[in-house]
C-alpha cells in the first residue's frame, strides 16, 4: 500500500542534520512523520518545492510585540503576522509590556491573548525584578515561559536589576538558562551629558564598549558563583566577544542582523531608525562579531524586533526612542550574508533553529527530522529583491533595510504542517499555540 500524508513538500532541497540534499518531507498530524523519496506517496496537499531549499522552521528568541499597553506600535496579531510573512516559525516574545511580564497572571494574559491570533507559534519571556526571585521556580515552569529575562541596563521601574545583589538573588533561584540585557546603567548613567542633541551618532558614544564590557564581566562572575546559565542579549562589541569566548561553559551568545550589517557610518543616511540599545557601533566591532560567527563563539541570531512608529522616531535625540523592526527582515538579510559566502546554510540554520531549540530545551522544533513538528522555512536562494518598507507587515510599517537589494527570499512558511504564508501572503487562519520545553513539561 502506498503511504499517504496530510501534506508532502516534494522536489525541494533540505537542510538538515544529515547534511545538505534533495528529499521529500511526509507530514501527518501536524509533525514530521517521513524523509526521503515520497514519489509514490499520496496526500491530501502535496507542495512542489522545486529549486526551492527547505530549512527548519526559523525561530526568533528577542522580539517585543507590545501587547499589552503599547499596541498602537504593534500587537500580538501584527508582529506575528510579520514573522510569518519572513519565514519565521516561532518567537519569543519580551516582558516590557505594560503591565510588566512579570507574574503568573501577566503570564497568563498573554498566552490567552496570543493563542490562536497570533499567526506564529510563541512563548513569553518572564521578567526578573527584585521583587520576584522567591516566584521563579514557579514562572519558569508555566506554560509558554519562554524562562527568565532579566535587564541589567536600559530599562525603566521593578526591570531594572543594576545590582550585584539583586541580579545574584535572581541567578540562585533559576534552573533554565536565563536571559540578560547587558550594559551597566550606572555608566550609562554618568555617560548621560555625552549625547548630542540631534545627533543620534553620539548613541555609540553615551552607551559605549565599556559599558556593555562591564555589564557582562559582572554577569559571569555572578553566574559562576551561582552556578547558573546565561544568555547575553544583542552582543555587540569585539570586546565582549573576546572575553566570552573563554566563558561559554556558562554563557551563550545572541547577536542580531542589525549588528553584522550596519554600522555607525549608517547613523547619517538613517538617523534616528538606526537608534539601537545596544548600540549600532563602527565597523571595527561589526567585523569581530563576524570573526564570533565564523569561529562558532555566537551561538544564536535573534531580530531584537523592536517597533515605534515613525512618528515616535522622527522625535530629536536623545528624546527619540530606541528600537527598529527586525522580525521580517531577519531571514532574507542573513540569507544574503550566506550569499555573499560570509557564512553557510548549515550555520545559519544551527543560529536560526537547532541553536535556539538547544539552548531553551525547546520541544519538538529546531530540526527537520521526523517526530518533531512540521514547521518548515522555504526559502529560494536564487531571487533577487528589494525590502521595502510596503512589504512590512508589522503595525509601525518601516525597516532600515528600506531599499536594500537581497539575494535569498523567504518564499513559504510552514508550521506545525499548515501552510501559513505562501509568496508573500498569508495562507491560512491565525492557529498560534504556546511551545512547549522540556524543563517545564
Amino acid at each position: 500500500m502506498p503511504q499517504t500524508f496530510d501534506l508532502i513538500v516534494k522536489g525541494g532541497v533540505v537542510v538538515d542534520h544529515n547534511g545538505v540534499g534533495a528529499r521529500d518531507i511526509g507530514v501527518r498530524a501536524g509533525k514530521i512523520a517521513e524523509i526521503g523519496d515520497l514519489s509514490r506517496a499520496s496526500a491530501g496537499e502535496t507542495i512542489d518545492a522545486t529549486g526551492l531549499t527547505i530549512l527548519p522552521g526559523v525561530i526568533d528568541t528577542q522580539v517585543h510585540f507590545r501587547e499589552p499597553g503599547l499596541t498602537h506600535k504593534e500587537d500580538l496579531e501584527t508582529g506575528s503576522r510579520a514573522a510569518v510573512l519572513g519565514g519565521v516559525t516561532a518567537v519569543f516574545e519580551m516582558p516590557n509590556t505594560n503591565p510588566l511580564t512579570t507574574s503568573a497572571e501577566a503570564l497568563a494574559d498573554k498566552v490567552s491573548r496570543a493563542k490562536h491570533r497570533m499567526h506564529c507559534d510563541f512563548a513569553f519571556w518572564v521578567g526578573g525584578t527584585a521583587d520576584n526571585p522567591k516566584d521563579i521556580p514557579e514562572l519558569e515552569r508555566l506554560p509558554g515561559a519562554a524562562g527568565i529575562k532579566v535587564f541589567m541596563g536600559s530599562s525603566t521601574g521593578s526591570l531594572l536589576v543594576e545590582d550585584d545583589a539583586g541580579i545574584a538573588a535572581i541567578l540562585r533561584q533559576t534552573r533554565r538558562r536565563a536571559a540578560f540585557h547587558s550594559e551597566d546603567e550606572p555608566r550609562l548613567n554618568a555617560r548621560k551629558n555625552l549625547r548630542v542633541e540631534n545627533d543620534p551618532s553620539s548613541h555609540p558614544v553615551w552607551r559605549d564598549e565599556i559599558a556593555a564590557l562591564q555589564s557582562t564581566q559582572r554577569l559571569v562572575r555572578i553566574a559562576r558563583e551561582c552556578r547558573a546559565q546565561v544568555h547575553v542579549l544583542h552582543v555587540s562589541t569585539a570586546e565582549e566577544i573576546d572575553f566570552l569566548k573563554d566563558h561559554k561553559d556558562i554563557a551563550s551568545i545572541e547577536v542580531t542582523p542589525h549588528h553584522l550589517t550596519l554600522s555607525a557610518e549608517d547613523y547619517a543616511r538613517l538617523g534616528t531608525k538606526l537608534q539601537m540599545n545596544p548600540p549600532v557601533r563602527d565597523a571595527r566591532h561589526r567585523d569581530h562579531l563576524w570573526r564570533g560567527v565564523q569561529q562558532s563563539i555566537a551561538d544564536i541570531l535573534g531580530s531584537d524586533h523592536a517597533p515605534h512608529t515613525l512618528e515616535e522616531k522622527a522625535k530629536s535625540y536623545p528624546q527619540s526612542p530606541s528600537g527598529m523592526t527586525g522580525v521580517q527582515t531577519l531571514v532574507p538579510i542573513m540569507l544574503d550574508h550566506v550569499a555573499s559566502g560570509r557564512l553557510s546554510i548549515e550555520r545559519l540554520v544551527d543560529m536560526t533553529s537547532a541553536g535556539p531549540a538547544r539552548l531553551f530545551g525547546i520541544a519538538g522544533k529546531g530540526r527537520i527530522a521526523v517526530g518533531y513538528d512540521a514547521d518548515l522555512t522555504i526559502v529560494d536562494l536564487k531571487r533577487r529583491a528589494t525590502i521595502e518598507d510596503r512589504w512590512i507587515g508589522s503595525r509601525c510599517g518601516w525597516t532600515p533595510y528600506d531599499g536594500k537589494s537581497v539575494l535569498g527570499w523567504p518564499v513559504g512558511t510552514i508550521i506545525r504542517g499548515a501552510r501559513v504564508m505562501w509568496e508573500g501572503e498569508i495562507a491560512a487562519p491565525s492557529r498560534g499555540e504556546a511551545a512547549r520545553f522540556w524543563q517545564a513539561l
